[in-house]
Parts: structure tokens; sequence; C-alpha cells
């Protein structure tokens, strides 16, 4: 008998609790197999897909492209064993194509963690084509797997008694369905006791949008607050489909916005992720500052050098995170992290060197593992991995967490320095500026020398200013004199 399976936005780990569907990789009607990747979201950590855990068809999507969904909300689902949704008579042109679903056991392969797949390569996708002719679909397959806005091409419109739940619509519904833009949406107005069925929504076709429901609930709230203005003002939504600028459900433009109002742009995602972390080191965190001028003409020399001698091209930030860990070998202080509850300071044996990278989707901190470890040319070909996955959007979760000392280079952005704000837990950051030429005394004589300043936040709960001026001491001597570190380490 045939099986109509849901499946969940699985749990992505690393304490994220939503993501933002970003792309579907199969459309209903598509032909699955065990742990294919089915969808492309977006975390707050990175861009991850998602394997399904089930062999089938796929009868129902549950969010558009740009819809954001907690953990545990449907993602979609799957017709196992023999075709139940949209399934053509006998003959019709997808009998192959669902003959791979009646075959298939109703079995899942329990890996649906992203990442967590079984390896096998994706099947090819088959799409159902519509046929003239229609099976039914029985009450039961329908109860089973609520259905979203999107279903089966060929799925029959629902009947008296079918159990058909529209996005939108609850089994309370008496006039037809009410299509929402989300089950978060459905969720607010059931809360504030707002009926979906009195609104006309101001999307497309009708949709009933976040917005149209919080001007209900400011409606009922305005007798409380005074009156409210008798001319309609643009204004800025967030739904669940991202931001939607500048016009009102009756159309004005963004210029006839009131005096007073702004853009609102929702913190999600890694905006909003960044935006807790760097709230919580500044609550948490009682950091200073302290930083210095240094001479680094003969690292960019030595730099020049190593590349002309062959082999691997070395970064220069690979140069500065090799001195960092020498640095970090002799102060461990820093490299340490705060157990308030134990009223402990951890050190930690092992260099997991954070990195800064801006990108397209905002400020992310890739993860050197084990940089203690490595040398100069490993250290620059892990650079450019994670720079290269980070512009991609591909980074992993684990390539973006587990960091104990972060390395920022905010000279990329032409500046000269900077107080950075400490990445939680750690309990250090070094700030690299630019390198510009600049006037020097060098061996007694005025000469233009390439200057770099460096700085570093520290928390001051693992040490005083004298560690933290031993550190940064050590990397500037080390930025002057390249030989230092072959002396001292």
């Amino acid at each position: 008998m045939a099986q109509v399976l849901e499946f969940k936005l699985p749990d992505l780990g690393e304490g994220l609790t939503e993501a933002e569907i970003t792309r579907w990789l199969v459309q209903v009607g598509d032909v699955v197999e065990v742990d294919q990747l089915v969808v492309e979201v977006e975390t707050a950590k990175a861009m991850v897909e998602v394997p399904c855990p089930y062999a089938g068809v796929i009868t129902a999507r549950f969010g558009e492209e740009g819809t954001e969904l907690p953990v545990g909300a449907p993602l979609l689902t799957v017709a196992v064993g023999t075709p139940a949704v949209g399934a053509p008579a006998p003959g019709g042109a997808a009998d192959d194509a669902l003959s791979g679903a009646a075959d298939a056991p109703a079995e899942t392969s329990g890996n649906v963690l992203v990442g967590y797949g079984t390896g096998a390569a994706p099947a090819r996708r088959r799409r159902i084509r519509p046929a003239r002719d229609v099976a039914p679909v029985s009450p039961a397959a329908r109860a089973e797997a609520p259905v979203a806005r999107e279903e089966a091409p060929s799925a029959p419109a629902a009947g008296p008694g079918q159990g058909t739940e529209l996005a939108g619509q609850g089994p309370d519904a008496e006039d037809g369905p009410v299509p929402v833009i989300s089950p978060l949406v459905r969720k607010l107005a059931r809360e504030n006791g707002v009926d979906l069925r009195e609104l006309a929504g101001s999307g497309p076709d009708g949709l009933i949008l976040r917005a149209d429901v919080e001007d209900v609930m400011r409606a009922a709230a305005a007798p409380l607050a005074g009156p409210a203005p008798a001319t309609a003002t643009a204004r800025t939504t967030a739904t669940g489909l991202g931001a939607t600028f500048g016009t009102t459900r009756e159309g004005a433009p963004a210029a006839s916005r009131a005096p007073g109002s702004g853009t609102r742009v929702p913190l999600r995602g890694v905006r909003g992720a960044v935006a807790d972390k760097l709230s919580r080191s500044r609550r948490e965190i009682p950091d200073a500052t302290t930083w210095v001028d240094a001479d680094a003409t003969e690292l960019m020399h030595a730099r020049v050098a190593m590349n002309a001698a062959g082999g691997p091209k070395v970064s220069l930030l690979a140069l500065l995170a090799r001195i960092c860990t020498a640095a970090l070998a002799r102060h461990p202080e820093l490299n340490s992290r705060v157990d308030m509850e134990a009223r402990e300071i951890v050190q930690l044996d092992e260099v997991h060197l954070g990195f800064a990278a801006q990108t397209e989707r905002g400020l992310v901190v890739p993860v050197v593992r084990d940089a203690h470890a490595r040398d100069t040319e490993s250290l620059s070909a892990e650079f450019a991995r994670l720079s290269e996955s980070a512009r991609a959007g591909t980074l992993t979760p684990g390539e973006l967490t587990g960091s104990t000392f972060t390395l920022n280079n905010y000279g990329v952005f032409g500046v000269d320095g900077s107080t950075p704000i400490i990445n939680h837990p750690e309990a250090a950051m070094l700030g690299v500026g630019r390198i510009v030429p600049k006037p020097w005394v060098h061996q007694g004589e005025l000469a233009v020398r390439q200057v770099v300043q460096l700085s570093l936040t520290f928390d001051h709960r693992v040490c005083d200013g004298g560690t933290a001026g031993g550190f940064l001491r050590f990397v500037a001597d080390c930025v002057e004199q390249p030989a230092v570190l072959l002396r001292k380490v």
C-alpha cells in the first residue's frame, strides 16, 4: 500500500534553529533516491545541501525559495512504495518514472543531518508528466501528508471529506483555501486572534503576507495608541520570503514614505548570527586593546624571496598565521577560553586559527584546524581553499566553528587600525592594518619603509597587559625581522 512520508527540516547542529530555502534541487513529480540532495538552504553558518532520507516520488514541497523555516518544519512529502499522489493511469507517459517508486521499499537511510548521506551518486531526476486520466487519491493517503500550495501536477482537486489542508488553511476553514505565505504567518495570526478568512492578501494572487496580519494587529491596537494617520504610507515588510520593500497594499511608491520612517532589514542568516555573537562578546568579555606600529619591509622581502624560489606560492596571511602560532606557543594564555560556571581559565592545547573573511553573505570566520602543526605552505593552501569556499558559500558548519584564536586582516579594506571585537568564546584577536610606505627611522636614518599597524584585543580576565604586550611585541619583532621566528621558536 502506498505511503506518503513527510520529510522535515533536520537539526543542522551547532545550535542552529532555522534555515532559509535558497534553491530547490527537485520539483514536484520528480523521482528521488535515498539520500539524494533535494534542497539548498542557507543557515546562519553556511550554505548547505540537504539530502532526503526517502526514495520515491516528490508529492509536495513546503516553502518557496526565500522562505525561512524553523527546524522541524515540513520540507516535502514523498510517496513511497507505490504511486499515491498524481499517479497516471496505466499506460500513461509516466509509467516508467513511477516504476522506481513502486518497487522502492518504505525505508529511510536515517541520515537526515546535513552532510551525512550514503555517498551514493544522486539519481537522474525524472519528471512525472500529467496524464489525461488520473487515479483517485484515497482519503487515507491524503490524511498522512498535509498538502502545500504546490502539489503534484496531476493531483485532483480535494473533495469533501478528503482531509486536505492547504498552506494557511486550517482544518476549520469553511470557504475554501486561505493562501498564506508561510506557516509562520498562520501561527502569528492564530496567536493574535486574527481570522485569515477575513483578510485580503496584498501578495500575488491575494497571498496573505506577514505584513497583512501585522496591519490587522496594529489596527486592533489603534484605539489604545491614538488615531491612525488618514493617508496610507509606504512600508517595508519582513516576511518568510525575505524583505519586500517600498509599497503599501494600495501600491503607493516608496517616495510616499512618511517622515521619520525607514527601511527595515531583518537580522537573520549570517548577519543575524554575527549580531548575536558580537553582542554576546560585548556583554560577557571585558576586553582591552593594545597596538604597535611595525616595519614590515623585511617580511615583504622574505615573501618575495620565498615565492621566487619556486614551489607553491606563499600568502602574506599565511606568514602572519605562522607568526601567530609561534607567539601563542610563547603566550598560551591567549589561546584559551573562560569557563565562568567553574570559574576557570581553560588553556587549549591546539590552535585552531580563525580568520575573518568578507563575503557577499556577510562576515564569516573560517577555521584552519591544527594551525600550530602546519608549515607556511600548508597554511597558505588551507587559507586559499577556505577563502574560495567562503566566496562560493559552500563552507560547512564544521569549517566555521571551533576556532581558538582569530587573525583579522582588515588592511584589505584600506584602513590602518581597528579595535576588533573578540570572536566569542575566544580570548584574543590579532588585527592587521594595511601595509603602506611611510617615513621610518631605519638604522639611525630616516627612510621610506613598509609600515603596518598591529592591534591585539584581549580578554582581560585571562591575562594582564604585560602578557598581551609581550605577545604583540613578539609578533612585531617577527614582522620586522623574520629571522627572529627561526631563532626563538
